[in-house]
């Protein structure tokens, strides 16, 4: 278990850690809104908005880790948050959000 209740993760990190032929299986959660989701999301992502999230979030199941995004990493910060006070561990905020990822000119599903 972290010190912190989730580990703040660049896209670097993120692309260096869950991204090869080696890497662990986990699962990414966009918390944004559906029709944010839908506009363009990182490829993989599951879309659970935090409105939803306090009703829904056990569908996430709770042996994999989680990375979290939404537009600007502050969603996903307190999505993070959430998950740790309901006991989730392996839980990681990617802090530059989708944001980020669109400036960094990386791809998007729609």
């Amino acid at each position: 278990m972290f010190d912190e209740p989730f580990v703040e993760l660049s896209i670097d990190d993120y692309q260096a850690q869950f991204t090869g032929a080696a890497a662990p299986a986990f699962v990414l959660v966009d918390v944004r809104e559906a029709d944010e989701y839908a506009a363009g999301h990182l490829p993989g992502a599951i879309n659970l908005p935090l409105s939803t999230l306090e009703t829904q979030y056990r569908q996430l199941g709770s042996t994999q880790p989680l990375v979290l995004v939404c537009a600007r990493g502050g969603r996903s910060a307190m999505a993070a948050e959430f998950l740790a006070a309901q006991g989730y561990a392996g839980l990681y905020n990617l802090s530059d959000g989708t944001l980020g990822w669109m400036l960094r000119g990386l791809p998007l599903e729609r």
